[in-house]
């Protein structure tokens, strides 16, 4: 698992909306996010979601533009990035999509293929991607199936819970009442779907570097 004290570009603009986001919000809602993050921390989930060294389960799923993308399809033209984010809503989501369209060339030009995906229902999904003017398929993975798969689901605690559905609507953002979410996880998956390199942290403000991706593309050829 890669840790997050690696710190590089995309943490640096990460850093001032978490300073923004510090700031905007009071003292009682800052300690409520707190309390959301140790909960999935002390959940479990980092220990049992799948790893480097496990098979990635193959998926097929829609695109923002409604075509059929397929993982193991993607995987007989090159090794795969695969990412989740939680949403349009989330800012930090926001930051890291636009850095990802910004370093697109350089996965391509490892031989790479990009995918997000969301548990947004596919109309909120394609809005991201036309926001951020995304060049790699945004796909809606409708009640966190493939990412119960890779074992990166959580469950919000009430508290959090209640703050995004008055906040955002999450229920009707996602089309279901779970509450639940995956880890902002990232993989790269090799030829043989391998995962190679694996991103996972329970606090949603942490993302995988681009260049930590690139090192482990890299270190494929």
């Amino acid at each position: 698992m890669e840790s997050t004290k690696n710190k590089g570009e995309l943490d640096t603009l990460l850093a001032i909306k978490r300073k923004e986001g510090a700031l905007k919000y009071g003292k009682e809602k800052n300690q409520l996010y707190s309390d959301g993050i140790d909960a999935v921390a002390t959940s479990g989930i980092l220990e049992s979601a799948l790893n480097v060294g496990d098979k990635a389960p193959n998926f097929t799923l829609k695109n923002a533009l409604n075509q059929t993308v397929s993982l193991y399809d993607d995987l007989k033209n090159g090794p795969v990035v695969l990412t989740w984010y939680r949403g349009g809503w989330c800012p930090y989501c926001n930051i890291t999509l636009h850095y990802l369209q910004e370093k697109l060339p350089e996965f391509k030009k490892a031989g790479a293929t990009l995918m997000a995906l969301t548990p947004e229902l596919p109309d909120n999904s394609l809005s991201t991607s036309e926001k951020n003017k995304l060049g790699f398929n945004v796909l809606s993975d409708i009640g966190n199936t493939v990412a119960k798969n890779y074992g990166i689901v959580f469950q919000l605690i009430e508290k959090v819970a209640v703050v995004y559905e008055s906040g955002f609507g999450l229920s009707k953002v996602n089309g279901d009442n779970s509450n639940e979410l995956p880890l902002a996880a990232t993989y790269v998956i090799d030829t043989n779907g391998i995962i190679q390199y694996a991103f996972l942290d329970a606090d949603y403000r942490e993302r995988a570097e681009p260049s930590a991706i690139l090192d482990a593309l890299n270190k494929l050829k």
